[in-house]
């Protein structure tokens, strides 16, 4: 295990909000979408590095937040459905989409990166979080820290409380493996130059794996601090729906994760779908809907 101090120091991250960030338009100020909605995109410069950051929509503030090895462009369907009902801000996290790359990728590092976003944001009220994977457990640590900056936290698939390590010493070379496959295929997207290249290489993917599950084990802290209302939206087979392998071990831990949230924090609402990790790709409109569905009274948990 590769373990790395992660930032729950206050003054630490208070100290991200108050470095010097730069927003400019990105593209001439605002233009329409291919849904015919008027979207404003700047970019933040942050420390060297390029955030774009795209808003649009109506309706209640939204922050959407990739994950790992996700992009703003990856995550279009979702946005598209909650811009319906929100006014909705996405980004790019350093080396995704159209972000430039940079010198570091840590869990701090991308920590950084959101707070210089919401930092630069005027919105008019407290904004849902929603954060997918990585971006769920950034949304934690986010508002633990600035209580008064989030109204909710809509968690997708990540921020995982996990009992043990998701991936052990003989875990190890399946993990090395998928990230030196994955890499490659980003290599032909990076090749292209789109808004869905992923900039980091294999052991940056590995490394930022491991330094996850020690985010993990430490999550629980964080949630203690949020009184805020959180919606879980998690996938009943993260690591696929073979019976063989490791995917069964990591399919259960996944589940024991939530329920050891929810023993803690009873107010957690977990919603579970039958899928993957893919979810935000694969029941974009499911879990536009459960967002939607927050804010009336006929939304209810699923178990």
């Amino acid at each position: 295990m590769v373990g790395m101090t992660t930032q729950s120091d206050a003054t630490k991250v208070a100290g991200l909000r108050q470095r010097t960030i730069t927003a400019i338009p990105s593209d001439g100020g605002e233009r329409a979408d291919e849904d015919d909605r008027t979207m404003r995109h700047f970019t933040i410069h942050h420390h060297g590095v390029r955030i774009p950051v795209s808003r649009g929509g109506r309706g209640r503030p939204l922050v959407l937040c990739p994950g790992l090895n996700s992009t703003e462009a990856d995550l279009h369907k979702l946005t598209a459905l909650l811009r319906r009902d929100h006014d909705v801000v996405t980004f790019d996290l350093r080396g995704h989409g159209l972000a430039s790359a940079a010198d570091r990728y840590s869990f701090d590092a991308f920590l950084g990166d959101l707070v210089a976003v919401l930092a630069e944001l005027d919105l008019p009220t407290a904004p849902v979080f929603v954060g997918y994977s990585l971006g769920a457990d950034l949304a934690v640590h986010y508002a633990a820290e600035f209580p008064d900056a989030v109204a909710e936290l809509v968690l997708i698939d990540g921020a995982n409380p996990l009992p043990e390590p998701f991936i052990t010493e003989a875990d190890l070379a399946e993990f090395r493996a998928m990230a030196d496959d994955l890499a490659t295929r980003q290599e032909a997207e990076l090749a292209k130059g789109t808004a869905h290249q992923v900039l980091l290489t294999a052991q940056n993917i590995l490394d930022l794996n491991l330094e996850i599950d020690v985010v993990r084990s430490a999550i629980l802290d964080q949630y203690r601090r949020i009184d805020h209302p959180i919606r879980m939206i998690m996938s009943t087979s993260i690591a696929g729906d073979s019976t063989e392998g490791r995917a069964p071990r990591h399919n259960q831990l996944w589940r024991g994760g939530i329920e050891r949230l929810v023993r803690e924090r009873p107010h957690v609402l977990t919603h579970w779908l039958d899928t993957d990790h893919r979810l935000v790709f694969t029941h974009a409109p499911e879990i536009a809907e459960i967002i939607r569905s927050a804010h009336h009274p006929a939304g209810k948990p699923t178990c």
